[in-house]
């Protein structure tokens, strides 16, 4: 019979599991403390261990460690009230098989323990690595409780203490840059640099010399030799923001980097090594991009070991008001205000709306609203733009027939109204370039007034 622990000190949620798991054949035993489950962890030896968070004597991540230390393959399930990312990524990073969150799914309690037995049938170690000591770092400041991020989490538990390379996808403004720093500061590595380098606001030249560095000579500006942030990076994380952006030739040469882990500095002859990780990052789909023949499959491939892709808020809107809870701590630290109080009606607008900026869109809307806030409350009208679909006056399209040009300048005129004159809401919007639009406002003679 296959043999299963709870450790739990609420009793009615252990009875509850107890009950449900002995109709299902399993042979059950019972722990009402840290202590009291290690011992019975001892002596039981159970198939598998379902193990609450919050214990009255031990913290249950501790008790975790403890099992994996008498244990490495031992099969634990955590169980907690508390959905959060830091407390995700310690349990994952501690060996814990899955993170469930209370009030339990019995489905998903149910195919947890499937999934665990099977892959134990299969003699697959389910360990992530890491029982170590390390100082406190804040990574909770990556907000999420819905079902993706709470994925995204568990890989970034999975991955931390390792030296994989890892690709991060997702739209501009997701928070890719703040996922590779939790990888980067939760990893044996954490107290060695951290670099980053933005691939597309450097030309192909200067990003060859910034990756590389350089000999004195190798160029016309370059007057003296210079270190290049893969031997700065040494032991440490190499973050490649925007990696869909490089040219075709330091494509090459960043997968001949990968491959030999050694690199020649532009213009020098002496070969270094290098121990960085690399972490990429992108808003585009390198896969549609390697179709294309704009990206090499095989540099793809190298870089995405592991891929983490991170959901764009519209896919996530059950995570906005914890997320403005945040934002507005923070923006109320930074600029000495005390704007804390959100009405259920301006909650509502903000989770409805479409953030095509994601994170940092609702980021830049909250300060503004901090900013233009009279008193401690955020008022609809604090808000930086309403959308052209929620503006008192919907945009009516003209009864007699007019050129094409016409209806353009017309809907532009509009959105700008709407928008209050905001240039980059309307750029937004109309899914057009600043340069565009200003012309457009030229070409047509708008006369509208705007905020930029």
């Amino acid at each position: 019979m296959t043999r299963v622990l709870v450790i739990e000190d609420d009793s009615l949620v252990s009875r509850t599991i107890s009950t449900h798991l002995k109709k299902k054949g399993f042979e059950l035993k019972l722990a009402e403390t840290g202590v009291e489950g290690l011992k019975l962890y001892a002596e039981f030896q159970p198939d598998l261990t379902l193990l609450d968070v919050k214990l009255p004597d031990i913290n249950g991540l501790e008790v975790l460690r403890q099992i994996k230390q008498t244990r490495k393959s031992a099969a634990v399930v955590v169980m907690t009230a508390f959905d959060d990312m830091k407390t995700t990524v310690e349990a994952i990073k501690a060996g814990a098989f899955e993170y469930l969150v209370k009030p339990l799914d019995y489905l998903e309690l149910d195919l947890t323990i499937d999934k665990a037995f099977q892959l134990k049938a299969l003699e697959e170690k389910v360990s992530y690595l890491i029982e170590e000591k390390q100082r406190e770092y804040q990574i909770d400041n990556i907000i999420g409780r819905s079902p993706q991020m709470r994925e995204v989490f568990k890989m970034i538990g999975s991955v931390a203490n390792t030296r994989t390379n890892v690709l991060i996808q997702g739209e501009s403004g997701t928070g890719k840059e703040l996922v590779a720093k939790a990888i980067h500061y939760n990893s044996p590595f954490r107290d060695e640099p951290f670099i980053v380098i933005n691939c597309s606001a450097i030309s192909d030249t200067l990003l060859e010399s910034e990756l590389f560095g350089h000999v004195k000579g190798a160029f016309t500006d370059a007057v003296s030799e210079t270190r290049g942030k893969f031997e700065i990076a040494g032991k440490g994380t190499l973050f490649l923001d925007e990696i869909g952006d490089i040219s075709p030739n330091l494509q090459s040469k960043l997968l001949r980097v990968i491959e030999t882990r050694d690199f020649m500095k532009v213009g020098g002859e002496k070969i270094l090594k290098t121990e960085a990780r690399i972490i990429a990052a992108t808003n585009q789909n390198l896969k549609e991009l390697v179709s294309q023949g704009k990206f090499r499959e095989d540099l793809y491939y190298r870089l995405r070991v592991v891929e983490i892709n991170l959901p764009p808020l519209r896919d996530r809107r059950e995570d906005i008001p914890e997320l403005v809870a945040y934002l507005l701590e923070k923006i109320n630290r930074e600029l000495k205000k005390n704007v804390r109080k959100v009405p259920h009606e301006v909650m509502e607008y903000l989770v409805n709306l479409p953030w095509k900026g994601n994170v940092r869109e609702l980021e830049n809307a909250l300060t503004r609203a901090v900013i233009l806030a009279k008193g401690d409350v955020i008022l609809k009208e604090h808000l930086p733009f309403e959308p052209a679909v929620q503006a008192q006056d919907r945009f009516q399209m003209p009864r007699e027939l007019v050129p094409m040009w016409e209806i353009e300048k017309r809907y532009i005129k509009y959105v700008l109204e709407a928008t209050r004159g905001s240039k980059t809401r309307a750029c937004q919007i109309l899914e057009i370039s600043r340069p565009t639009l200003d012309k457009k406002i030229k070409d047509y003679d708008l006369k509208v007034e705007t905020s930029e």
